[in-house]
């Protein structure tokens, strides 16, 4: 277990349009590191537990660690606009189990804009899955630019749906101007290795006192075509640019 200068867990939201398997990369995480870190997790639905159930019917954590959060609304509105009971959610777990090292904190599936306020989490993944298309990770939208990870899911799936994983990737990395990608399928042990050392360096420098939450904003920059000036119009906030920490072990 890390040293600790943080006195509370790290909290690391996980995002994306329905689908893309943000509760099994979840699972995946919880079964990866579990022997090694203290993890909870709080799920969001909008009226059912079916993403707490799911995870505790795998077996991946003691059922007590994973608690469902019902949102009532639109999730985003969950973990952007009022993060109330999320945030009670993280704190009661965290004060049930202390001390935990990590809570993973699970949106319900949204759209491209949805992205956590940094006062719930720390740092957040962004999931995107080549079921939903090659060209997805063009289309851009906070999560996709600005998460602190994006995440191209289910790899192994690319043959099947006519998807070029390196142009994807590519697509991404284009949108994120640095930031990290990272292509998984739970089958490819180097790309679980990946995201695992990704989340250990994140969790160091948290532990350490050099993570600072940047609020990917909800609503990315964007460009008129016609406009001879190309004028950028955003929202006028949430123009963080990353921490620039935790590139993917090659």
């Amino acid at each position: 277990m890390p040293d600790r200068i943080s006195t509370r867990a790290l909290r690391l939201g996980v995002a994306g349009p329905v689908g893309t398997g943000k509760s099994s990369l979840i699972a995946l995480l919880c079964r990866e590191l579990s022997g090694e870190l203290a993890l909870g997790v709080i799920t969001n639905d909008i009226y059912t537990d079916e993403d707490a159930r799911f995870l505790r019917s795998a077996g991946v954590l003691d059922p007590e660690r994973i608690r469902a959060v019902e949102t009532g609304a639109c999730p985003h509105t969950a973990i952007r606009d009022d993060v109330t009971a999320n945030l009670l959610a993280v704190e009661d777990l965290e004060e049930d189990f202390a001390p935990l090292d990590v809570v993973l904190v699970e949106s319900g599936g949204d759209n491209l804009t949805a992205t956590f306020s940094p006062a719930l989490v720390d740092a957040q993944i962004f999931v995107l899955d080549v079921a939903g298309g090659g060209d997805v990770a063009r289309k851009g939208g906070p999560g996709i630019a600005r998460a602190d990870l994006l995440v191209v899911n289910k790899t192994d799936l690319a043959p099947y749906v006519g998807v070029d994983v390196p142009q994807m990737v590519a697509d991404g990395q284009a949108a994120r101007e640095g930031r990290p990608v990272l292509a998984l399928s739970r089958t490819d042990p180097v790309s679980v290795a990946a995201l695992c050392a990704w989340v250990r360096s994140v969790l160091a420098e948290h532990t350490g006192g050099r993570l600072v939450p940047v609020d990917p904003g909800p609503m990315a920059p964007h460009f008129h075509a016609e406009d001879d000036h190309a004028h950028g119009h955003g929202d006028g906030h949430g123009h963080g640019h990353g921490h620039g920490h935790a590139p993917i072990p090659q």
